[in-house]
This record gives C-alpha cells, sequence and structure tokens, in this order.
C-alpha cells in the first residue's frame, strides 16, 4: 500500500480509494475502480490542495480516455462506422501484455529492464491490436462496405462479443492483477499533491501519441488520402487513392493506438477483465461524441472534459452518480451543439 503522507488525512484516504490502492472488492475494470459509498468520505475536504488533486487525476485518466476515443473516431471519420468492437479490441490488448510481462519475468526485473520492457509491450500490443483490426475490416466490415448502415453496426456488435468470449477464454471469469511494474514515488516536491511514475508514463506515451496522430493526419500523404476518402470516397477513388489501403491503415493506427492505451490502463489501474472493453469502450465513445465524433482534436478534448468530470463528481457527490452526471453533461451539450463541441455542421447529402 502506498503511504500519502499529506495534510488532510481523509484527503489521502480518497485519493487512495480512486486511484485504486486500497483493498476493494472484485470490481469490473473501468478508467477508474469503482467503489462503494461506504468507502468515500461522507464529506470531502474543501481545500484547493484537493481539488487539484482531482483534477490531476482527472487530466491523467482523461489523457488515456482520449486515446482509446481517437480509435472510434477515426474510424467513423473515415467510413461513418461505429466500431464497437473497438473497446474489447483493447481488452484483448491487455491481456496480451498480461501474457508478455509474465512470460519474461518483467515484474522481478531492474529498472532499466523494466523501462525497456514497457516500450516492448508498447510496440508489441499495438501491432497485434492494429494487425488484429485490420483483419476484421477485411473479414467482416469490408463486405458490408455498401451494405445498409445497420448491418456493419449489428456486425460491430457482434465482434465485441466474439472478442469478449475470447477474453473470457484468455483470463477466466475473475479479475486479474496486472504487475506493478513503476514504482509509487511521488515525483512533485513536498507532500502535497501526488504525481507518481504512473501519472508520468500516461502523459509521456500519450501525449505524442496524439501529436503525431495529428501531423500524420495534417502533413502526410496517407494524412490527406485520409481526409479525401473521408470527405468523398468515389471522387477519391477517381483521382488515384487506394480508399481500401487508406481505409485498412486507418483501422491499423486505430488498433494500434488502442494497444498502447491497453498497456497504460495496465499499470496503471491494476486490474483488467474480460469485461473491461465495455466500459473503457462506452466512456471513450462517449467523449468522441461529446468532442464531435470524426474530428480528433474533439476526441481529446471529449477525453479530457469526460476524465475531469468523472474525478470531481465522484469525489464531490459519489461513485453512484458519476455515470448519470457524465451522460446528463453530454445530453446537455449535444442539445445546444448536436455536432459536439469541435465538430462541424455537415449537410445532409442527397
Amino acid at each position: 500500500m502506498v503511504n500519502r503522507r499529506v495534510a488532510v488525512p481523509q484527503m489521502a484516504q480518497h485519493q487512495q480509494t480512486l486511484r485504486g490502492k486500497t483493498p476493494a472488492p472484485p470490481v469490473v475494470p473501468g478508467s477508474w475502480k469503482t467503489v462503494s459509498s461506504s468507502q468515500l468520505p461522507e464529506s470531502p475536504p474543501v481545500s484547493a490542495q484537493f481539488f487539484l488533486q482531482q483534477c490531476l487525476i482527472g487530466l491523467t485518466n482523461g489523457a488515456l480516455v482520449a486515446l482509446v476515443a481517437l480509435g472510434y473516431t477515426m474510424v467513423y471519420g473515415i467510413i461513418g462506422l461505429i466500431n464497437f468492437a473497438h473497446g474489447d479490441l483493447i481488452m484483448l490488448g491487455a491481456c496480451l501484455a498480461l501474457s508478455l510481462v509474465t512470460a519474461f519475468g518483467l515484474a522481478t526485473a531492474g529498472p532499466t529492464a523494466t523501462w525497456l520492457g514497457i516500450a516492448m509491450l508498447i510496440v508489441a500490443c499495438g501491432l497485434f491490436c492494429g494487425t488484429l483490426n485490420v483483419c476484421v475490416d477485411r473479414i467482416v466490415y469490408k463486405p458490408l462496405r455498401n451494405a445498409p448502415k445497420l448491418a456493419p453496426l449489428v456486425s460491430a456488435i457482434g465482434v465485441s462479443f466474439i472478442f469478449m468470449n475470447i477474453g473470457l477464454f484468455w483470463l477466466g471469469p475473475s479479475d486479474r492483477s496486472f504487475p506493478e511494474l513503476l514504482p509509487s514515488t511521488n515525483l512533485l516536491p513536498g507532500e502535497g499533491l501526488q504525481f507518481t511514475w504512473k501519472d508520468l508514463l500516461v502523459l509521456v506515451v500519450v501525449v505524442p501519441l496524439m501529436l503525431a496522430l495529428s501531423l500524420l493526419v495534417q502533413t502526410t500523404r496517407l494524412g490527406r488520402a485520409m481526409r479525401a476518402v473521408s470527405q468523398d470516397p468515389t471522387a477519391a477513388a477517381l483521382v488515384g487513392v487506394d480508399v481500401d489501403r487508406v481505409i485498412a491503415a486507418t483501422f491499423f493506427i486505430g488498433g494500434a493506438l488502442g494497444g498502447a492505451a491497453s498497456v497504460i490502463y495496465g499499470l496503471y489501474i491494476n486490474t483488467i477483465g474480460f469485461q473491461m472493453g465495455f466500459q473503457n469502450g462506452l466512456y471513450a465513445f462517449t467523449a468522441a461524441v461529446l468532442g464531435g465524433i470524426g474530428s480528433i482534436p474533439g476526441a481529446v478534448v471529449g477525453g479530457l472534459v469526460i476524465g475531469l468530470v468523472r474525478s470531481l463528481s465522484s469525489a464531490y457527490v459519489g461513485e453512484r452518480w458519476t455515470g448519470a452526471i457524465v451522460f446528463a453533461i453530454l445530453i446537455v451539450i449535444l442539445v445546444f451543439r448536436p455536432e459536439g463541441l469541435l465538430g462541424r455542421r455537415t449537410k445532409e447529402k442527397v
């Protein structure tokens, strides 16, 4: 157990509970570990330090949600498909990460070997999830490219159930502990705000990946092809763009980002299960819709908003109300901006 020595004992206890540091009953893993109301303090301390700590947690978790949301928004932006199997794809990536950690004994490795092992996990899981995503597109989604929109949507739900059952066979019905590979040392001076190696890892991995994706879409030849296919696949094909290749590249990149997110999730939450894909996918999809589905900056903004809302509502209102608050805010925003925070209004094609 991490000893967080802070001025307000209630703050430390509540902070540890939100981060999954105190023992809790078995739960379905999500972006946070779900806790019962009895584990929350009756009256959270009202202080600037406590508020800033919750904002820090929210931003860190929001960055992870945004990375998952990018997979949804990229596929939807190119072919208009809501890939509901994306969350369960990340669950399979977490299964592979746990298997590799166990096989190579990273839990008992030295600091240098641990960091090299984490880099290996991100690359391996990224390649695994990206390749699997492309295979699903070729086998399931590509034959339905010109079918009514409902057919690929139902197929995506079916793929999600297939992935979930593979995860059940891989992990078993119970949640599994992901080894603590990183020290829990506070990197900030003093005994106030807590910022550990896990938090740093999330930002060091997630932020560069988001920036790299934005540069790829805006400046590279593949990115221009993606934007052309997104606007009009037929016109893009007429000017020489290989539409199928661009779509396959989109699925690979989205899956690779999901694979990286699965490693970061396992290292940050330290608990994985075969049902984790549903909750993570639900909040990531919500972030994509909130920011404007199809918009890469919108997915990032939506993820950060979801992270902050979940953290603050869990701390000040209660975990049981978190989901209701998140979706109430989503509904209110969509009432006034149906296209999302950063989405663009589009004319209906006739």
